[in-house]
């Protein structure tokens, strides 16, 4: 694939791409725990998962800086 995404948008490409796949898997394992895999499961699992993406994508923009600050003060390099 050729990439298309400017340097300057990568953190936001990041988060977008990370809260997606992880709000995709926690709200699937949510809605199958709490609904069962049944015939509605697909249709609760989206309306679990979009929402959950809107809120997952900016708590992501906000908490990975701290992460990283965080980190650089208990990793060792080496």
């Amino acid at each position: 694939m050729k990439p298309f995404v400017p340097k300057r948008f990568e953190s936001y490409a990041f988060g977008l791409l990370l809260s997606g796949m992880m709000s995709f898997i926690v709200s699937g394992l949510s809605t199958a725990m709490a609904a069962g895999l049944n015939a509605a499961f697909p249709l609760l699992w989206l309306s679990a998962w979009l929402p959950s993406w809107a809120v997952a994508f900016p708590a992501v923009l906000v908490v990975a800086p701290l992460v990283r600050r965080i980190l650089a003060r208990i990793v060792i390099a080496g």
